[in-house]
């Protein structure tokens, strides 16, 4: 598109699915305030959450990734749609009769015995509900996507409130709640996206399908890698964080995810917009270096004014938990910043996306979870339990310098490093002095407020746009 019409097109679908999400993502962030409520002690929620990430590590080897696939190639104007579908529906397929063979190995994963049932039924409606989802995305039902996840959110706090407060059913009532809400949400797509008459399978196309997942191969590992460098952390306190102060391992699981609820505001927004993001990547290919690099300056612009403000506001916030998740504050700072570098690789992954080079994405992966391995255990035994927060958040960072570095390659993109280097070295000094100060609450503001006015013009001028947009819509 020429001129300012790429801009206005990327603020309109942001705006969009803004507005659309964001009555399921604000429940969102309130459900984790709850489920400190619901379980009985931080030992449960840390049950439920290490079940709920095994189930997270294997929804992407048992769909074979294909989730990348059905956007990707469903987006490409020359592929039949029917047999995106079906490539995705066959994947997933192939994908759960092998984890079915390998009941037995499954079993061995921590704590996954007990509730393998569940979690095989939490993995096979996920992954039903990513291609329906997906696939109607690449069908530009944008709309659609926003509603579902309006109806998703509010059925899975349903969900729990019977699993949990009147069945009383603990982790299983957790992952019960999620396979229901999912199952759902996959049947809700399925008809009202009209995906019926693309599910035809004499539209199965084996060369697209071949195709499909040499896109996608690359894709598993790299996920488990993501997955490593975000969800490893909670293994590893479990693991090595049993008699820490007293508390059981379990106990610092519950905290280190109750710490996940600030920085999950920064990940709805990072989601928000690289849902609209995605789309314009592929399909603008006009002067792209030039729209990349102006996009990422105010992108960025707004993730370090986020972190900035989170890091503020974190320990009174955490007072919304019950009294015993208090401390889960230590966690948050650092768990801010690894949610900044995940939307930073997020947006660079659709260079990847871009130009079909799905390999870096493991390469550059790889690296981070290899680093995160190492570095979890050394922190834990020098910081305790809160060491891995550090972790995850070097990690990242180096994926973000690796995917910085070979990006280039394909794409000029400027990154502005002076800046970035001054904005994380103001969000440093903030968490310094919140972790230090005794009368943190003034050093800290102050420090939030230069780290805002380092970037203010950048949020500034995205906001101007945006009220634009809501003023012309609210006009017509």
């Amino acid at each position: 598109m020429p001129g300012e019409q790429k801009y206005k097109t990327l603020v309109s679908n942001t705006l969009l699915f803004a507005i659309s999400n964001f009555s399921s993502k604000f429940l969102s962030i309130f459900i984790r305030i709850y489920l400190s409520y619901a379980f009985e002690s931080p030992d449960v929620m840390g049950v439920s959450t290490l079940m709920q990430q095994v189930a997270n590590l294997l929804i992407p080897v048992i769909s074979l990734g294909m989730s990348y696939g059905v956007i990707r190639f469903g987006l490409d104007k020359n592929q039949d749609k029917a047999s995106v579908f079906m490539g995705g529906l066959a994947s997933i397929v192939t994908g759960f009769c092998g984890m079915v063979v390998l009941w037995p190995l499954v079993r061995l994963i921590p704590n996954a015995a007990e509730y393998l049932v569940l979690l095989y039924l939490c993995v096979l409606v996920s992954c039903l509900r990513t291609l329906c989802t997906q696939f109607i995305r690449s069908r530009l039902l944008n709309r659609l996507v926003a509603v579902d996840g309006v109806l998703t959110t509010f059925s899975l706090f349903l969900f729990y409130l019977l699993f949990l407060n009147v069945l009383h059913m603990g982790a299983a009532g957790y992952l019960l709640a999620m396979a229901c809400s999912d199952a759902l949400s996959a049947v809700f797509v399925f008809i009202a996206g009209r995906c019926a008459p693309y599910c035809k399978p004499q539209k199965f196309d084996r060369r697209l399908w071949a195709e499909m997942l040499r896109y996608c191969i690359p894709m598993i590992p790299a996920s488990i890698s993501f997955w490593i460098i975000n969800a490893s952390d909670m293994f590893y306190v479990q693991a090595m964080g049993g008699g820490y102060q007293g508390r059981s391992g379990e106990y610092w699981v519950g905290l280190l995810s109750a710490g996940y609820f600030l920085p999950q505001v920064i990940t709805i927004m990072g989601t928000i917009f690289f849902e609209a993001w995605q789309l314009s990547a592929v399909t603008e290919e006009e002067e792209r270096a030039a729209f990349f690099s102006s996009v990422f300056r105010v992108y960025a612009s707004v993730l370090f004014c986020c972190v900035a403000g989170i890091v503020l506001l974190c320990r009174p916030l955490m007072l919304l938990f019950r009294s015993d998740y208090y401390d889960a504050w230590h966690m948050v700072p650092f768990l801010a910043l690894s949610s900044l570098c995940t939307c930073l690789n997020q947006f660079l992954n659709t260079v990847y996306v871009v130009y079909k080079r799905s390999t870096y994405s493991l390469y550059t992966m790889l690296a981070g979870a290899v680093l995160n391995l190492i570095l979890n255990y050394f922190f834990i035994l020098a910081f305790g339990p809160w060491g891995v927060t550090l972790a995850s958040f070097l990690s990242l960072l180096l994926v973000f310098l690796l995917r910085a570095r070979s990006t280039r390659g394909l794409l000029e993109i400027d990154f502005h490093p002076r800046w970035l280097l001054l904005n994380l070295a103001f969000v440093l000094i903030e968490i310094w002095l919140l972790m230090t100060a005794g009368a943190w609450v003034l050093p800290v503001t102050i420090a939030t407020a230069a780290t805002v006015g380092l970037n203010f013009r950048e949020v500034w001028h995205m906001a101007q746009k945006m009220l634009g947009m809501v003023k012309g819509r609210l006009r017509r």
